[in-house]
Formats: C-alpha cells, sequence, structure tokens
C-alpha cells in the first residue's frame, strides 16, 4: 500500500518553506515603506534578499526530494477536477518559489546592486548591469507578489475545506505521524 504521507524531509521542507514566506512578505512591506535615506533599509534589503535566496534553495531542494521521492497520491475522495486542481496549484506553487527570487535576483543584480547572503558573502553578479534586464526583473518581481498572494489565500482556503467541510484528512499528509504511547 502507497504512503498517504509525506515523509519527514518533504514536511520539514514544506514547513520551513511556509515559515519563510510568512516572514519575507512583512519584511518586504516594512522594507518599501523605508525611507530611501534611512540607516536600515539597506539591512532590510539584505534580510529580505537573503530570505529569497533561501526559499530559492529550499525549493530547488524541494523539486529534487519530490523527484526522487513521489508524492503520497491524493485520496480517493478527490473528484478528478480537484485532483487537477491540486496538482496545479502545487506546481503554480513551485513556478512562483522560484520566479519571486530570481527576479528579485535580476532586480538587484542588473541594477548594480550586490546581493549579499545575510552579510556572510556575496552571490556572484552573472547578469550584466542593464537597466532594462532591472525594469523586468522588477516587472516579474511586482507582479509575482500578487500570484504569491493569490496561491497562499488558495492553498489556505483549500486545508480549510478540507479540515472543516470535506473532512478528510488531507492535512495529516503534510503532519508528522503521531504515535499514541501505551
Amino acid at each position: 500500500m502507497p504512503p498517504t504521507r509525506y515523509d519527514r524531509v518533504a514536511q520539514a521542507l514544506h514547513w520551513l518553506t511556509a515559515l519563510l514566506i510568512f516572514a519575507i512578505l512583512p519584511i518586504a512591506w516594512h522594507m518599501i515603506m523605508l525611507a530611501r535615506d534611512n540607516p536600515q533599509r539597506e539591512t532590510w534589503y539584505t534580510v529580505h534578499k537573503s530570505i529569497g535566496i533561501t526559499i530559492l534553495a529550499l525549493a530547488v531542494l524541494r523539486l529534487v526530494w519530490r523527484g526522487l521521492h513521489p508524492p503520497p497520491p491524493l485520496p480517493d475522495t478527490m473528484s478528478k477536477i480537484e485532483d487537477g486542481a491540486a496538482v496545479l496549484s502545487h506546481w503554480l506553487l513551485y513556478v512562483v518559489l522560484l520566479a519571486m527570487p530570481i527576479s528579485g535576483y535580476l532586480l538587484s543584480a542588473a541594477g548594480g546592486h550586490p546581493v549579499s547572503y545575510f552579510g556572510l558573502f556575496e552571490i556572484p553578479n552573472l547578469v550584466p548591469q542593464s537597466p532594462t534586464l532591472s525594469r523586468a526583473g522588477a516587472t516579474v518581481h511586482i507582479l509575482g507578489q500578487w500570484a504569491v498572494y493569490a496561491l497562499i489565500v488558495l492553498h489556505l482556503a483549500a486545508t480549510a475545506w478540507h479540515i472543516v467541510v470535506r473532512r478528510d484528512a488531507l492535512l495529516d499528509r503534510m503532519l508528522p505521524e503521531q504515535t499514541h504511547s501505551s
């Protein structure tokens, strides 16, 4: 019988990614509200970029892990349409998890701004300085934030629907198995 849960590594990667997404969003809102001459502005941008790089690394790791350890099958109680919607929304989340950090990197690096990882080291600049490329990165990054919001709301709403309406324990797939001692 195939497993009904994701393995512990997939669960840990999922929850760590979720935690970082919920950290990066208020940081982004805070940093863009700071005046350009605010001495804390650069620090917040560095933290934002660093979390974004971490999310990118986790997304790549998650995709590799998923390729080596396929997810458990969806419950039989779900219709073909629900299955398709679940698969599509998950792949769109992966696209966003990759596109947002990459577009942020292009925005910064092509704009001539160094990308430091928590001040520990600088990420190599792999693109030429180019206002056009920087603007393209900015456009994708700005539009991508709306995709992030929409996909997070969709993901949370679907989870709530499965918990409250369907009561099919779908969330258990992403939670560690509970052991009961006798």
